[in-house]
Formats: C-alpha cells, sequence, structure tokens
C-alpha cells in the first residue's frame, strides 16, 4: 500500500525567514504597507457645457457628466467635503471657430464655470483649468492650423497665453497646458507673470501620449477632431522622449508635471518621479475608466477592489497627485480604510 501521511518538515528545512508574519491581518497590512494613498493627492476632471439646463450623463464615461454652472458648484463643494486636493476644469462651448476664440473670452463657459466654482469653494479646493483649444476649435485639434491643415505650433504658443491669463482673471489656481506644443511652458509664465499672476501655478502635462484610451473623453467634451494628434503628441512606443519632454518643461518654470495616461505608462511616470523634484501627476483617463466601470458592470470583476488596486499602482510608481474620475468616490473609501 502507498504510504499518504503527510510527515512535517525536518526542522532544518524549516523557513527561518517568513514574509507572511506581515501579512496575517488586516491591521497588520495596514501598519506596514508601502504605498499609501491619501485623499489629498486625487484630483476630479470635470466637465461644464453651455446651454444645458441640468447635468446631461456622459454615455461613454457611466456615472460622469457634463454639468451646468450651477451643478458644477455643487460637485465642487462635494469635492472638497471629501478632502481631495483640487478640480479640473474642462469647458464644452457651442460656438467654435478655428482659433478657438472662446476658450479666452471672459463670457466663455470655461472662464464661467471657472469663476462659478471659485465662488462656490474659495481656497478649500485647488482649482485647476484645462488650458488647451482642442475643445474650442472647429476642426478639434489643440491650435491653430496652416492653410495645409498641420497644428502651427509657434502661431499656437500666443492663444495658449491668453487662454491661461483669462483662467486666472477668473480664478483658477493652476493652469494645465495639455497641447504638447514646444516652448508652451515658457509662453504661459511670462504672460502670466506679466499680468501680475506670479503665484498661478502651471501644471505641465509633459509626457501625453497620442493613446486610443482618450476616445470616451472625445464624447465628454463633444470634440469635433477628425484625424489624429500623432503629430504633435508623443509616441506610445517612446519612453525617453517622455523625459525628454519632462525636463523642458521644468527648465521652462513648470511648477509640476504630467504623465498621460497614467495605468499604461508607468514605466515613463516611475522615470519622471525619479527625475524631477517637483511634483508629479498621472492622469487617469477615460479609458481606463470607461473599461473598468464596463468590466464591473458585468460583473467580471470587483469594482472597488480594481479602482483601488489602480489608483494603488499609480501613487506606488511614482504619482504624487493622481487625476481620476473616481476621486470622490475613493476618497471615502481610503477615510473608511485608514
Amino acid at each position: 500500500m502507498t504510504d499518504t501521511t503527510i510527515k512535517p518538515l525536518p526542522e532544518i528545512l524549516r523557513p527561518l525567514v517568513r514574509p507572511r508574519r506581515l501579512r496575517t491581518t488586516p491591521a497588520m497590512r495596514r501598519m506596514v504597507a508601502e504605498t499609501r494613498v491619501s485623499p489629498a493627492q486625487l484630483m476630479l476632471p470635470a466637465f461644464v457645457a453651455e446651454g444645458l439646463t441640468e447635468p446631461r450623463e456622459i454615455s461613454a464615461m457611466p456615472g460622469q457628466y457634463q454639468h451646468t454652472l450651477d451643478s458644477i458648484k455643487k460637485l465642487a463643494e462635494q469635492a472638497a467635503e471629501a478632502g481631495i486636493a483640487g478640480i479640473d476644469l474642462f469647458g464644452v462651448p457651442t460656438e467654435k471657430d478655428e482659433i478657438g476664440s472662446q476658450a479666452w473670452n471672459p463670457e466663455g463657459i470655461l472662464n464661467k464655470g471657472i469663476a462659478a466654482v471659485r465662488d462656490a469653494v474659495g481656497d478649500d479646493l485647488v482649482i485647476c483649468t484645462d488650458t488647451c483649444l482642442d475643445e474650442f476649435t472647429s476642426h478639434g485639434h489643440c491650435g491653430a492650423l496652416t492653410e495645409d491643415g498641420r497644428v502651427d505650433n509657434d502661431a499656437t504658443l500666443p492663444l495658449y497665453a491668453a487662454m491661461a491669463v483669462s483662467q486666472a482673471r477668473a480664478g483658477a489656481h493652476v493652469v494645465s497646458p495639455s497641447g504638447m506644443m514646444d516652448g508652451q511652458i515658457a509662453v504661459i509664465r511670462e504672460a502670466l507673470d506679466d499680468a501680475g499672476f506670479t503665484d498661478v501655478a502651471i501644471l505641465a502635462y509633459s509626457a501625453k501620449y497620442a493613446s486610443a484610451f482618450f476616445g470616451p473623453f472625445r464624447e465628454a467634451v463633444d470634440c469635433s477632431l477628425k484625424g489624429d494628434r500623432k503629430a504633435y503628441q508623443q509616441d506610445p512606443a517612446n519612453r525617453i522622449e517622455g523625459m525628454r519632454e519632462t525636463l523642458l518643461d521644468v527648465a521652462e518654470g513648470a511648477d509640476m508635471v504630467m504623465v498621460k495616461p497614467a495605468s499604461h505608462y508607468l514605466d515613463v511616470l516611475s522615470d519622471v518621479a525619479a527625475e524631477v523634484t517637483i511634483p508629479v501627476a498621472a492622469y487617469q483617463v477615460s479609458g481606463e475608466y470607461a473599461m473598468l466601470e464596463s468590466a464591473a458592470a458585468k460583473g467580471w470583476i470587483d469594482r472597488r477592489r480594481c479602482i483601488s488596486e489602480s489608483l494603488t499602482s499609480i501613487v506606488r510608481a511614482g504619482a504624487d497627485i493622481v487625476l481620476t474620475y473616481w476621486a470622490i468616490e475613493a476618497a471615502g473609501w481610503l477615510r473608511e480604510e485608514f
């Protein structure tokens, strides 16, 4: 007969080092956690749209809305109460033109949204603003076009400067140029300083890739883009280039830098975090949001655990700030856990 008795390990073979000792209970795991995500690290991207009488859900991003001026104020108040870092505002105008002139119109929807949020929360929330023209141009590109349809880098820079100054006048604490134009940070910094807004910070979208994960965002801002942005956003194949772009922005006066998207560019995020001495942000973009929400709706994944794990991975890779559509909800979970 076969002897099925399981014999204990000989004493000489018993492990002396047992890492599992530090995983035995939830309290133990919390105590030794190497990465901790705090509500104060999270920033909520949000959309304020012209011509609405009530918030309109974004079909590609379930649970996210284009907001009215009233509802964006209420959302900002909820964000402040949740203890998150800030709100990043995007405007959705009803009128567009070739150069996106509504972007720096004091009565334009984004600037009115900034003013409304500043009125609602004051300095209790960092008010960050998207400083890019794609939501405002009739062609959907991030700048002025040449006659043959290319984005004209140098002709676009003064437009960004005008937009940034108008956002500062409306009450923004931070402007965030995301168009990936060469020299944009230096031009915006000079314009802000010349206008007396030396305390307004710049969050530079430094390593922004031409990613397919931006897809649902196009619906969120009613973007009219035809074609792609590969001539000015970065090639997803390029890691070193992300660092080069980041260091240029730091040299031009950026106060914070960003990697976008987050989850599929953790290597770039880690590189940037290891190199720079200013805060590093990462944007968990619309496609990342939509994928997890869709899988959770099908019952294929544990929604809360997957969202929490995704945020932890981004912070673990080196992000000091995470822009995420789950900011308010995740802040509540974090308070429960810690």
